[in-house]
């Protein structure tokens, strides 16, 4: 891919952990933050803890987030910084599919079988169809009805069963790499909004979008949320993948894929790693 061409072609060693020992946060919530960012700065070759980033190059950096964001400016950084901040940018649909397995989870205390899941989030639908086709009265008045036809109602259904499909298939995945433990599932794909607000910082720091010290809020509360949300280093990784993969991989298993289990790997097994030298908590 172009993506990754441009990776390669930028002089770095990709897929290594590379530290800065001096000038850098090395611990604290800094520190913590930027290590939510960690697979991206593995994969490209970037130093983890490199807050005052220059990344390419002025040019280079403005260039990658028109490209790959359409931000041209600092108040499109600052709109797109935020939504990631919020977990605004990850599909509603994959927080709908995964809501209602983790509603499930808890109420029958373990896992939750692939059809059951199929089964209930196709009766939420239709059930959510047929409330809004419904006029309700509300303080500002009445509320005109959304009639679905079947042929619409139909065509959701059968995108929220293909994406339940891919989910557990990817998990399967996941498990038999070593990148989520036996039995564990993801609950939710936050992670992957969370992780690139950090990288959106230093893009955004890079392109002068922003100041240093706007961008270290931006990594101090993505830790923060990810904190919240996620209760180790690798739950949030397991995420952070599955959030990549739902988004680019199309199920190929293909460099999106490898390229963040390989990052994984090193992220929780080499004694460098900011995850083996920063707690979660």
């Amino acid at each position: 891919s172009r993506h990754a061409a441009r990776a390669a072609g930028s002089g770095r060693p990709r897929g290594r952990i590379r530290t800065l020992y001096v000038g850098a946060p090395l611990h604290g919530p800094v520190a913590h933050g930027l290590a939510c960012g960690a697979l991206l700065s593995v994969r490209n070759g970037d130093f983890w803890n490199a807050m005052a980033y220059h990344g390419g190059g002025y040019n280079h950096e403005k260039k990658r987030l028109e490209e790959w964001w359409e931000i041209t400016d600092r108040e499109g950084w600052q709109h797109v910084q935020n939504l990631l901040l919020k977990a605004g940018l990850t599909s509603p649909v994959w927080d709908f599919v995964l809501e209602v397995r983790r509603s499930l989870a808890l109420d029958f205390a373990g896992a939750v079988e692939v059809e059951h899941w199929r089964q209930v989030a196709e009766r939420i639908l239709r059930r959510n169809a047929a409330a809004a086709a419904e006029p309700r009265i509300t303080p500002e008045g009445v509320t005109v009805p959304r009639h679905r036809s079947d042929a619409e109602m139909e065509a959701q259904v059968a995108g929220v069963q293909r994406l339940i499909g891919r989910i557990a298939r990817y998990e399967a995945r996941f498990r038999a790499d070593g990148l989520l433990a036996q039995g564990k599932f993801v609950r939710t794909v936050e992670a992957w909004d969370y992780g690139r607000a950090v990288s959106m910082a230093r893009w955004g720091l890079g392109a002068r979008y922003c100041t240093l010290q706007e961008a270290e809020r931006a990594v101090v509360r993505a830790g923060s949320v990810s904190r919240t949300n996620y209760r180790s280093w690798e739950e949030f990784s397991a995420a952070y993948v599955l959030g990549r993969c739902l988004h680019f991989d199309e199920e190929e298993f293909g460099e999106w894929y490898q390229d963040m289990l390989a990052a994984h790997r090193l992220l929780t097994t080499d004694p460098a790693s900011p995850w083996l030298n920063i707690p979660w908590n």
